[in-house]
C-alpha cells in the first residue's frame, strides 16, 4: 500500500517451527503472549555472523521486536524481525535428549494446529505451551506424561476434552468402562457404541489426573498404564484435528511394547492406540502437510 511505513512493535513469544527461505534467511512461526500465532522473516539468520539467529531456535522463548501491523489489516501478512533477546531458549537443553527433544516437537506442532487463524489471541493457550516447554526442560516428570498432560490441557481449551467422570453421550456420572473416540470419551454400558475401548481403570484415573495437574497420581503410575493412555490421548486428539500429527509417531515411548489389545491406526502414522479407538478412515485425512523444519 503507498505510503504505508511498518509499525514496530514488541511481544514475548514462543518458536515453534523454523524454515528457510533464500540462502540466508528464515521463516519463523510465532506463538506470540498477545497476538497469537504469527509468522515473521528474520533476515541473515543463517549467516555465521548472524546477531540473533540462534536465539531464533525452535522452543524458545524470546522477546522479540517485529515490523509489520499486528492487526492483519495493512502490508504484508508476514512479518519481520527486526530485534530478538533470548528469555529462556530451552531448545538447547533438548538438543542432547531424543525423547525430550520429540516430545517437544510434538507440543509445539500441536500448539500451531490448535491456533489455525493469525494473530487471534490465545494467552491460555501460549501459557500452557511455555509452561509445557519449562516443565520438559526442568525434567522432574516423564516427558510422556508432560505431553500427554499438554495435549489433554489443549484440548479443553478447543472445547474437546474427553468426558471422563461422566458418560460423553447421556451424561450419567460415574466412572464407565468402555472409551469410545467418535462419542466423544468414557460411555455407559446403555450408550457404548461398537468397538469401543475398554481401557484399563488406572489408565482413566491417569487420564483424569493429567487433565487437572494432580501430578502425584500421574507419576506413580505404571508404564503400561501410561502407554495405553498415550494412545486415547493421541487418537482422540486426531479425530478433531481430523489429520495427524507428524511428531507424535516420532516421540519416545520408553521402548515399551504396545499396550494389551492395542493396535496400529490408519490415520495416526504409526501411533498405537487401543483396539477402537482408532480414527475410521473417513476421517482419517491423508493430506498431512509436507512442510518441515529446519
Amino acid at each position: 500500500m503507498a505510503g504505508y511505513r511498518r509499525q514496530l512493535y514488541r511481544d514475548d513469544a514462543v518458536v515453534l517451527r523454523v524454515q528457510k527461505l533464500g540462502e540466508s534467511d528464515r521463516i519463523i512461526t510465532l506463538l506470540t503472549r498477545r497476538h497469537g500465532r504469527l509468522r515473521a522473516v528474520a533476515r541473515g539468520v543463517r549467516r555465521t555472523m548472524s546477531k540473533f539467529g540462534a536465539r531464533l531456535e525452535p522452543f524458545g522463548h524470546v522477546d522479540v521486536q517485529l515490523a509489520g501491523d499486528p492487526k492483519g489489516e495493512q502490508g504484508s501478512s508476514l512479518h519481520s524481525v527486526s530485534q530478538v533477546e533470548g528469555i529462556d531458549l530451552y531448545g538447547k537443553r533438548f538438543l542432547g535428549d531424543y525423547p525430550r527433544y520429540t516430545a517437544a516437537s510434538a507440543i509445539a506442532e500441536t500448539a500451531e494446529r490448535l491456533t489455525p487463524v493469525e494473530r487471534e489471541p490465545s494467552l491460555r493457550l501460549f501459557q500452557l505451551t511455555l509452561g509445557a516447554l519449562r516443565a520438559l526442560a526442568d525434567g522432574g516428570h516423564a516427558t510422556t506424561l508432560v505431553l500427554d498432560a499438554y495435549l489433554l490441557r489443549g484440548m479443553a481449551l478447543a472445547g474437546w476434552a474427553p468426558a471422563l467422570t461422566a458418560c460423553a453421550v447421556c451424561g450419567t456420572p460415574g466412572r464407565h468402562r468402555a472409551f469410545s473416540v467418535p462419542a466423544g470419551g468414557a460411555v455407559c454400558p446403555d450408550c457404548r457404541p461398537p468397538g469401543a475401548a475398554h481401557p484399563a481403570p488406572a489408565t482413566i484415573d491417569l487420564m483424569s489426573a493429567l487433565t487437572v495437574g494432580d501430578w502425584r497420581v500421574a507419576d506413580a503410575t505404571e508404564n503400561g498404564v501410561r502407554r495405553e493412555c498415550s494412545g486415547l490421548v493421541a487418537a482422540h486428539l486426531q479425530w478433531h484435528l481430523e489429520r495427524a500429527l507428524r511428531s507424535l509417531p516420532l516421540v519416545d515411548r520408553g521402548g515399551m511394547p504396545p499396550a494389551s489389545g492395542a493396535r496400529r491406526t490408519t490415520g495416526d502414522a504409526g501411533t498405537v492406540a487401543p483396539a477402537g479407538a482408532a480414527l475410521p478412515p473417513d476421517r482419517a485425512s491423508p493430506d498431512v502437510s509436507r512442510e518441515r523444519s529446519e
